[in-house]
């Protein structure tokens, strides 16, 4: 098991840029591919960025895309996401996640969940 604990998240104008992170405690960090999702009010939890176990991978929904970057410390346990340019549609309580193995945009296949940061880009 991995326990999630986010950080990093505020409120910010639009144009403005954010560092979220997310530090991990329990199993082996490396063992997990991690995801950062969010969740606007009222909406579906959406996929925005992944990262492999070592780095190597990334992915990004195409809204974020260019604007955010995920990276990983594998000695601190810890994933960032690098936001840039936000923009007000931005605004959704952020989330990290882990699951074993391989990197993936569907939000069923994470096992583990932080319990989220606030961002809110004003206009």
């Amino acid at each position: 098991q991995v326990q999630l604990k986010e950080s990093g998240g505020g409120l910010v104008q639009d144009g403005g840029s954010l560092r979220l992170s997310c530090e991990a405690s329990g199993r082996p960090f490396s063992t997990y591919a991690m995801g950062w999702f969010r969740q606007a009010p009222g909406k579906e939890r959406d996929f925005v960025a992944f990262i492999s176990r070592n780095g190597a991978t990334t992915d990004y929904a195409d809204s974020v895309k260019g604007r955010f970057t995920i990276s990983r410390d594998n000695a601190k346990n810890t994933v960032y996401l690098q936001m840039t340019s936000l923009k007000p549609e931005d605004t959704a309580l952020y989330y990290c996640a882990a699951r074993i193995m391989y990197p993936s945009k569907a939000v069923s296949a994470y096992n583990y969940w932080g319990q989220g940061t606030q961002v809110t880009v004003s206009s």
